[in-house]
């Protein structure tokens, strides 16, 4: 059997009507990324940033997972399928897929303020100052911000050494260490880069590209598995 592993970006959330991380302005659903996305926005102002997660969050749990969510929930009923993800959402679980790698984090989680790895779920769609990790810090998103370290990285890189089709879907490669997952893919492993413009962005020698969207491309991943 087959070791696919899936490398999905926000493009593939975008059809789900979650707006993508960082707009031609650099703006974030109107706020500017240095404003609510960095440890010094958590440090200067944090009642700000937990309002815009909070929001995020009421948007993540209120979309639904789309055609190619489930596509990729399918495809691992017969082949061997990890996913790896950019995304905060958990749109992949909810579609119904079990082996998934959020490499910057989940929403629907909290952090400790002083220790990252102490998580906990967040019932609702609501994290307030008030909420408080087991040694009394305030809790905050479990979302890796600019700046920090993204802890499943190496765990990361270990599976996409692992690969024989590594595909890419919604992410235009240009987020860093993320991006470096593509030098560490088998010399034989078949690389498939589906994004709308995938032919502007520069990729690997025989690198299959589909110019469509995550949805759009689902058929024709089909036929190219299928081969």
């Amino acid at each position: 059997m087959r070791k696919i592993v899936v490398f999905t970006g926000a493009g593939i959330s975008a059809e789900s009507g979650l707006q993508t991380f960082r707009g031609a302005d650099g703006l974030w659903e109107g706020y500017r990324i240095e404003d609510v996305a960095t440890p010094e926005a958590w440090h200067r102002d944090p009642d700000m940033v937990q309002h815009f997660y909070n929001l995020r969050r009421k948007a993540c749990l209120a979309a639904k997972p789309n055609t190619a969510h489930q596509y990729l929930a399918d495809l691992a009923k017969i082949e061997d399928v990890q996913i790896i993800t950019q995304n905060i959402d958990d749109l992949h679980e909810r579609a119904g897929s079990d082996r998934v790698l959020h490499l910057h984090g989940q929403i629907t989680k909290s952090q400790s303020s002083i220790d990252p790895f102490a998580v906990y779920p967040i019932v609702g769609d609501t994290l307030t100052m008030e909420d408080r990790c087991e040694r009394g810090a305030p809790l905050r998103p479990h979302v890796v911000w600019f700046g920090e370290a993204v802890p499943a990285m190496d765990e990361a890189t270990t599976i996409a050494e692992e690969a024989d089709v590594f595909i890419v879907i919604g992410t235009s490669l240009q987020v860093y260490p993320a991006a470096n997952l593509l030098y560490h893919l088998k010399s034989d492993c078949k690389l498939i880069f589906v994004d709308p413009n995938a032919s502007q962005y520069t990729v690997p020698a025989q690198t299959i590209l589909i110019e469509e969207t995550a949805v759009n491309s689902v058929p024709i991943l089909q036929k190219w598995l299928a081969k």
